[in-house]
């Protein structure tokens, strides 16, 4: 009886409605955020989704202000408005202000969000907006708001962030080519006549309308993760534009999943824990990308010195040979290329591989070990 409650509650989050629900809200946020956030971490622009997410604070506000309603229309026309005024502003600042752009982009972000803060202050009573969503969403309570279609309980969220999917993919497929050029070389895109700023603002304002959308669901800080963590952790494991768009979007469904499950387990919100297993992808991309990997790097450096240090040892035996010095004994040998572990390390290998053996006047070059010193050794003439 205990090993079938223990089962239920491991797999719980994945068989109960108010479970997949979540889930599928959550995979369609994580989706529509790794899409843009692909082309802001090429174009190394990631804290300009930051700068967006939290800027966009004020412009909801207003927007809510002047048309009394929630309605989704007035949300995303100030989304995308105060989202292209921070891009705006930050460049402005940049070009004529000769401002850095990071220093631009955090004085212009901060202030509008400063803003929204206030703006939301004064106006939350009357709007009846939860103050707790800004910041971390109401994922948890996505499942909750549903809506009948064609007999499947579907979460209302899924109207929202549905369509911003769609949007951002038909965009990316439309103008795969401008975006691509503009994102890698914006002069090559302005020469071939491909306006590289209006691809830029266009990127924003789906930056905006992203953020936006995932506003409800992982509030204005935990969405930035959303943005820059799986499309950060796709260019370790892809060089190419099309692949690496494909895996921060795999890496950001399985946030979701992953995430949720963590969530459900460990008692948490789950919009936080599925930032965290997107970090945490990130970080195992970090070490073990078999590329760019810290761990793969180092495996490569020691692969490489145990090469060299096999080849100097079999070239200094060869050269010992035609010098008829008499062979070398292994401590002399290891001391001739430096000594310590990897020179003790690079011997045994020799030996191993049938390159060198052991006797008790010293070490001798087998007809592979002889034939391959002399290749280097002669190479080196």
């Amino acid at each position: 009886m205990l090993i079938e409650s223990a089962q239920f509650d491991w797999f719980e989050p994945f068989v109960s409605g108010i479970g997949w629900r979540t889930i599928l809200v959550g995979v369609l946020t994580n989706v529509a955020c790794a899409l843009v956030g692909c082309y802001l971490v090429l174009r190394r622009m990631s804290l300009m989704g930051d700068a967006i997410a939290h800027a966009v604070l004020p412009g909801l506000v207003l927007a809510i202000a002047f048309s009394g309603s929630m309605n989704i229309v007035p949300l995303f026309v100030g989304a995308v408005a105060v989202g292209l005024l921070t891009t705006f502003l930050t460049q402005t600042l940049h070009q004529y202000g000769r401002v850095p752009t990071d220093a631009a982009m955090g004085a212009v972000f901060t202030s509008l969000f400063a803003l929204g803060v206030v703006l939301l202050k004064r106006y939350v009573d009357r709007l009846h907006f939860d103050v707790a969503c800004v910041f971390e969403g109401s994922l948890a309570y996505a499942a909750l708001d549903t809506f009948d279609m064609a007999g499947v309980e579907l979460p209302r969220q899924v109207l929202t962030i549905g369509p911003v999917v769609l949007l951002n993919l038909a965009v990316i497929l439309l103008f795969w080519k401008e975006l691509k050029i503009s994102t890698f070389d914006p002069a090559l895109a302005t020469t071939m006549g491909y306006s590289a700023t209006a691809m830029h603002y266009l990127l924003m304002a789906l930056v905006a309308v992203t953020c936006m959308a995932s506003f409800e669901a992982v509030g204005s800080i935990l969405v930035v993760a959303m943005l820059i963590a799986p499309p950060a952790t796709a260019p370790l494991l892809s060089d190419r534009l099309g692949p690496m768009v494909f895996v921060a979007c795999v890496f950001a469904f399985l946030s979701a999943v992953l995430g949720y499950w963590f969530a459900h387990v460990w008692d948490v919100a789950p919009a936080g824990a599925m930032s965290v297993v997107a970090g945490g992808f990130y970080g195992l991309a970090v070490f073990f990308s078999p590329q760019y990997g810290i761990l793969s790097k180092l495996l490569r450096n020691l692969q490489t010195s145990l090469r060299i240090l096999r080849e100097d040892i079999i070239s200094m035996l060869y050269r010992t040979e035609e010098l008829g010095a008499g062979p070398l004994h292994a401590g002399d040998a290891v001391a001739g290329v430096g000594g310590g572990w990897l020179a003790r390390g690079a011997l045994a290998m020799l030996r191993r591989r049938g390159r060198v053996t052991s006797a008790a006047d010293g070490l001798h070059l087998t007809t592979d070990g002889r034939e391959r010193a002399k290749r280097l050794v002669r190479g080196h003439r």
